[in-house]
């Protein structure tokens, strides 16, 4: 019997670095109606707010690019506390800063620490995954995603009824308090077993493993074996290769990858969600809605609860369905809000507003507008959210898996970067229009993803060559038929004695988290 406990441990502690993403994207979402943030900045509007959102997504990107060369020479495990320093820095700057400069200097800090662990913890997580589970088992960083965006828009509501600078400071201090938990529990848990291959200390590989697997951390159980086998064929292909991992990401064979990869990440960002998560209060106040911090909270609890269909069933109805079938639901909810404030909508009379068009003396549209905004959340929620970070570390070999995922999600902080800058102006400028062009990136995701994204789910992670180098037929990717029986084969060929693993190892088999030790051979 797998060890899930041990896995869903492991990976849902690691996703409070999703935690911490949630937290951005509330800490400003939530202060932005507020009068005491904008007293004391000035009421930044346009793109002096765009600079300070998009500062995050600045530092992000950083934090990305430089995720490969950390996640490997110091292990995944190691680079994602050195991003929960970072962020806690990050945190302790915002929450003391006495200006816009100071601001954004903290929010690129911490911007470092989300770009290190949106790339390093989804790959953590699939790295120490079984194929079953595996997109369950990711998707859990979209989930704690949602977890931290509602807490910390809930702790700024809260907060806003201060009449003073804490209405802001003290929910900005209060962002450290997982990165601590984050770095502090990262000690008691262990290295990739595939790092730690890779760097050919196969004794702790096997060992994690089997503490991943199995009961009691047998090191000679088949399915054990059978895994470790695929992991150092793999690994002993790869370096017949030698190829220089760099130079390769954009070669022959691993540039179709490559830049599926970044565009699913990129297209995770222009179906349009960020526009709903950073500025919801803009859009709901153009749509005529009073308490906009109130309505701006029930869909963050949406965002939340409609993640976990994902969770529990990515990996029985696949990535593809999910993607298709968002970016056309999502794409329908934006063409509705547009049509809706095209309609209904007329120039904003009072000046120096974040919004240049309202919705006024038309109730049945306002709630109209407010419930497409919901269902475009919950649309992305159970489909481009949770999919969109478990798909690049699948599809990628383990030779350039860190290197290949930093450059996918510096896409996506790109796109976010762009996009945080973009909005407040493009909203004052050409309103509802806005809309209708994130509608369209939409379906254009979906014909991106129907010619060039394969289905992954069952499959282990060394398997994802044959996938691309042989190919599955489109259709049978989208129905989800697949061969997934590979692995037990080898598991039951290891079993029957048909099999060898050829190293000898001799390993102390213990585990480390309830104290039992005993010695094993490994031939």
């Amino acid at each position: 019997m797998v060890r899930l406990l041990n896995v869903y441990t492991i990976s849902a502690f690691a996703a409070l670095g999703g935690t911490l993403f949630g937290f951005d994207i509330s800490s400003m979402s939530g202060v932005l109606g507020t009068d005491q943030y904008r007293d004391y900045y000035g009421n930044p509007l346009g793109t002096r707010q765009g600079g300070i959102t998009s500062a995050m997504a600045a530092g992000s990107l950083v934090g990305a690019l430089s995720s490969s060369i950390l996640g490997d020479q110091l292990s995944r495990k190691v680079a994602i506390q050195l991003g929960a320093i970072l962020w806690c820095i990050g945190a302790s700057v915002q929450a003391a800063s006495n200006g816009v400069s100071m601001l954004i200097v903290g929010r690129v800090i911490a911007g470092l620490c989300v770009g290190l662990t949106s790339s390093l913890v989804p790959i953590y997580q699939s790295e120490i995954a079984p194929r079953k589970i595996r997109g369950r088992v990711v998707s859990l960083q979209q989930f704690a995603v949602t977890w931290g965006i509602m807490i910390q828009y809930f702790v700024q509501y809260g907060c806003s009824s201060l009449n003073s600078q804490a209405a802001f400071r003290l929910p900005w201090a209060i962002q450290s308090v997982p990165a601590v938990l984050l770095f502090v529990g990262l000690f008691w848990f262990p290295r990739s077993p595939r790092w730690l291959a890779s760097k050919d200390r196969w004794d702790e590989a096997l060992k994690v493993l089997a503490f991943l697997r199995t009961p009691d951390g047998d090191i000679n159980d088949p399915l054990v074996l059978a895994e470790y086998k695929e992991i150092e064929d793999q690994i002993r292909f790869e370096r017949e290769e030698e190829s220089n991992s760099y130079r390769e990401l954009f070669g022959k064979k691993m540039r179709k990858r490559v830049l599926l990869g970044m565009a699913i990440q990129g297209w995770s960002q222009l179906v349009g969600i960020n526009v709903l998560m950073y500025y919801v209060v803009y859009i709901l106040d153009s749509a005529g809605i009073s308490n906009t911090l109130l309505a701006s909270s029930i869909q963050y609890i949406i965002n939340m609860v409609m993640t976990i269909p994902s969770i529990l069933w990515t990996d029985h109805w696949g990535r593809r369905p999910a993607l298709l079938l968002g970016a056309l639901s999502i794409a329908f909810w934006l063409f509705l809000i547009a049509g809706l404030l095209a309609r209904y909508g007329e120039p904003n009379p009072v000046p120096d507003q974040s919004y240049t068009w309202i919705v006024m003396g038309h109730p049945a549209a306002t709630r109209c507008i407010q419930a497409c905004s919901y269902m475009t959340v919950a649309s992305f929620a159970v489909s481009w959210g949770p999919v969109s970070w478990m798909y690049p570390p699948e599809i990628m070999p383990l030779r350039i898996r860190a290197k290949a995922v930093s450059i996918a999600t510096a896409t996506n902080w790109a796109a976010n970067f762009t996009l945080g800058l973009a909005v407040p102006p493009l909203l004052r400028a050409i309103r509802w229009r806005m809309f209708f062009i994130f509608g369209s990136f939409n379906l254009v995701a979906f014909i991106h993803v129907w010619i060039a994204a394969p289905e992954t789910k069952q499959r282990t992670l060394e398997e994802m060559d044959e996938i691309f180098q042989h190919g599955d037929s489109l259709w049978r990717s989208f129905t989800g038929v697949h061969n997934t029986d590979r692995l037990d084969n080898l598991a039951k060929d290891i079993e029957m004695g048909h099999l060898k693993i050829h190293r000898s190892v001799q390993v102390e088999m213990y585990d480390d988290y309830i104290g039992s030790s005993s010695t094993g051979t490994l031939k």
